[in-house]
């Protein structure tokens, strides 16, 4: 399947331009969706998913018209939000055949079995019977992919899944997102930049509503390789630095800062060459579209 998306603008009631013409065609796999807090990619995400109307462009997946054939969209549709409440007091087996019975599963037996292959592929399948309230962080999470996995969607959102999780469910969140991403798009929206790198073949970079950057993770990153260079520096450097050169980003190392800068050329003989990742790709171009400096 192919999910296009073409001239999509949003406006809110209080003037925030959250989503600026918005151009990105998406095909099977997993797809990251990279920007800071606040950049538009929840709104976005909200639009694709039918929760709320845009004010111009088109979304359509395949020949299907998301944003007129609501019902069809969400029949094929799987979305975790970056916040969703549980109700605390019923168990995961309870909730996740409720939720089952809405999607359309209709037969008991039916509903049985998928509720029950879900919770094991999950890994829940040992806390089926434990209150949702006496989940931890990961485990709703999981609980949060299975129910969006429900009724076999052709197109799953996760938004800002693995915020606050811990290394270990980190690490199992994504191995389960890397194995749904086989055979459905799979839209990974973050602004953890190693878990695009980690998880996804194709990307774009949004910040204040538009898209600024879009392509392979790889490929972006050879288009930055020769304009990033390197240097440690004393803390109290750091403000005649940035008045001086395009420093992109700091990282604080054995107590003094890492800076890397965008440059054509070396900047000057204490510079080195950095090996470029998609942090740089990244923050160059956030720095760049920014109206308030990072």
């Amino acid at each position: 399947m192919q999910l296009t998306i073409t001239n999509l603008d949003k406006v809110y009631p209080n003037g925030v331009h959250a989503i600026k013409n918005v151009n990105l065609t998406i095909s099977n796999g997993m797809f990251g969706l990279l920007g800071p807090n606040g950049a538009g990619k929840s709104s976005l995400m909200r639009t694709i998913s039918t929760l709320q109307e845009a004010d111009s462009g088109s979304v359509f997946l395949d020949d299907m018209d998301v944003l007129k054939d609501k019902d069809g969209v969400r029949r094929i549709l799987g979305y975790l939000p970056q916040e969703f409440g549980v109700y605390p007091k019923v168990t995961a087996l309870t909730m996740l055949d409720h939720i089952a019975s809405l999607k359309g599963i209709a037969n008991k037996k039916e509903r049985k079995e998928v509720v029950e292959a879900l919770l094991q592929k999950v890994n829940l399948w040992q806390h089926r019977n434990k209150n949702l309230g006496t989940y931890s962080g990961g485990m709703k999470q999981r609980f949060g992919i299975a129910q969006a996995l429900l009724g076999n969607p052709k197109l799953i959102i996760v938004d800002e899944p693995t915020a606050g999780l811990d290394p270990t469910e980190r690490n199992r969140f994504h191995n389960l997102l890397s194995e749904i991403g086989e055979n459905t798009i799979v839209i990974l929206s973050t602004h953890i930049v190693e878990d695009v790198t980690n998880l996804c073949e194709n990307m774009a970079i949004i910040c204040e509503g538009s898209v600024v950057a879009e392509g392979n993770p790889t490929e972006l990153v050879k288009e930055v390789q020769g304009n990033i260079w390197e240097k440690s520096i004393e803390k109290s450097e750091l403000d005649a630095y940035q008045a001086k050169y395009n420093v992109i980003s700091t990282q604080l190392k054995a107590g003094k800062k890492e800076i890397h800068v965008w440059s054509d050329s070396q900047p000057d003989a204490s510079f080195t060459e950095a090996r470029a990742t998609l942090e740089d790709v990244y923050f160059h171009h956030i720095a760049e579209n920014s109206s308030v400096p990072i």
